[in-house]
């Protein structure tokens, strides 16, 4: 195969945001994915019926600029439904919705606050004490890096209750880890960035259609500008010279070679694909194995019956973290054949006919290490005891069928330190490069984190040629109130609030 200006090796969102951003500035693009959809771990999974599901519900908030950007320039920005409030369901069957009000930024969610009835005054008072003071540093408070979010929140004085029904519920589906693991500086930064600096920083975007269609305008902007885009073929080896990669090889034997290259692949493939000798004599790849995975398990549920009438919801004090109502979130567009739904349609189903012909839950369960040992009968079956109290409609329902997806290495682990082992995505090979949520982006592991990679390592080839160029966009300003509490007066890069995986 003719060398190319840029090989990029894996189609999920940091290879996918490379790639489409060095078309668009002239370079002549050639994608390579394994498998035989884009996206990456934010796409679509075949059931053995035929019909697709989403690996797991993957939504956006307000604060994900770079992810906007991307979705604007594939043509999918018209694909993401937003939504001004968040609503939470707890065991006793209250629905608890909060929004904001007219006041600025950060009073703007203050009145729905009070209102809160999940928690009693001397814990929102607790709360809106440590808010004030995330808000006085600026969202970076001293003495945090190097503890995990919970030993920040004890120190901190929050009750224990306050812990549970308020910062939990936000953080680990946010950060995909549990509260005693994850950074407490990575956990400030979602509250300052979602909540706090900008009024629309919490503003939640989720996709109107299966992850898989989200992503097929990418495609298009490569072979338009010139670029090729292959699916179903994997590079399985990466050949190396003199500090150089001179060529990929391909599960097939063909050879390619390229003047750039992009890895944009998970850690642990990342390792497998390079020359043993560059893993072993080179401390930026060999610290990635210190990279510790964090699972997150979707549960796909069909009922015979509508069990639930909001697009989406939040759980207090549950194992099910995040509902979202597929039904709902898929009506506008389930009438076009096109998007290929398969058989889900005779159970998920839209418009006015959705009270008769029954409806699809997708369940989300972020930071899911206690359920690595559970056989997916056991998964389904203790999900739906959950629901029958936070949708009380799902007890009289029949389930007709379900499915469980497991991604034990979903993400990494946003541990205390995590950050010294995430490589740039300058590599010591000189015309390789890495993209990845994975890698130095001042993010967790989110589809704005693996966007912003995407952008870093275009800008990096654009340096090496002599045409530096800024892809990567500013985060939200500061606004009202909290540009005035603020000591810094503007939101840095990092690290900075996530995309939410239940990317919730």
């Amino acid at each position: 195969m003719p060398a190319k200006d840029v090989i990029i090796i894996g189609g999920g969102l940091g290879g996918l945001s490379a790639a489409v951003a060095l078309a668009q500035v002239g370079f002549q693009v050639t994608l390579f994915e394994k498998r035989p959809r884009l996206g990456g771990r934010a796409s679509s999974y075949m059931l053995p019926s035929g019909e697709y599901v989403d690996n797991c519900q993957h939504v956006t908030l307000g604060c994900c600029t770079n992810l906007a950007d991307f979705y604007r320039r594939i043509g999918a920005a018209d694909k993401i439904r937003c939504y001004s409030h968040l609503l939470f369901l707890d065991a006793h069957g209250r629905r608890q919705r909060i929004q904001p009000s007219p006041l600025a930024p950060p009073l703007h969610f203050a009145l729905a606050f009070m209102k809160f009835p999940s928690l009693s005054w001397d814990e929102k008072r607790a709360i809106a004490r440590l808010m004030l003071s995330i808000c006085r540093n600026g969202g970076r408070p001293t003495n945090a890096n190097d503890m995990t979010m919970l030993d920040w929140l004890c120190q901190q004085r929050q009750p224990k209750r306050a812990i549970e029904r308020f910062w939990r519920v936000v953080l680990v589906s946010a950060l995909n880890e549990e509260l005693d693991r994850a950074s407490a500086s990575y956990g400030i930064d979602v509250f300052w960035k979602a909540f706090l600096a900008n009024r629309r920083g919490f503003e939640l975007g989720i996709p109107a259609v299966r992850l898989a269609d989200l992503y097929l305008g990418c495609r298009d902007v490569i072979e338009r500008h010139g670029g090729e885009v292959h699916t179903s073929l994997s590079v399985g080896e990466i050949v190396e010279s003199q500090e150089n990669v001179v060529a990929a090889r391909l599960d097939d034997g063909t050879t390619v070679t390229s003047k750039f290259f992009i890895a944009a692949v998970p850690p642990d493939r990342l390792l497998r694909i390079l020359p043993r000798t560059v893993v072993e004599h080179d401390v930026q790849f060999a610290n990635v194995c210190k990279l510790r995975p964090s699972p997150i398990t979707g549960i796909h549920l069909w009922f015979d019956r509508q069990v639930m009438a909001d697009p989406f919801a939040a759980t207090l004090g549950q194992t099910v973290q995040w509902i979202f109502n597929k039904s709902s979130l898929y009506a506008p567009l389930l009438q076009n054949a096109s998007l290929g739904f398969g058989s889900v349609n005779t159970v998920s189903v839209s418009g006015s006919n959705a009270a008769t012909e029954g409806q699809y839950l997708q369940l989300v369960i972020s930071a899911s290490h206690n359920l690595a040992s559970q056989s997916r009968e056991e998964i389904v079956d203790s999900c739906r005891k959950e629901l029958r109290y936070l949708l009380p409609a799902t007890r009289e329902a029949r389930l007709l069928k379900s499915t469980v997806i497991k991604e034990p290495a979903a993400t990494f682990s946003p541990e205390p330190g995590c950050d010294r082992w995430r490589p740039t995505q300058q590599s010591s090979l000189k015309n390789l490069f890495l993209a990845g949520d994975w890698t130095q982006t001042g993010w967790p592991a989110t589809m704005e984190g693996a966007v912003r990679s995407g952008y870093l390592a275009a800008e990096a080839i654009l340096s090496a040629v002599g045409r530096p160029q800024k892809l990567l966009q500013p985060d939200l300003p500061v606004e009202g109130f909290a540009r005035w509490f603020s000591r810094r007066g503007v939101v840095k890069n990092t690290p900075a609030a996530p995309s939410l995986r239940t990317d919730a």
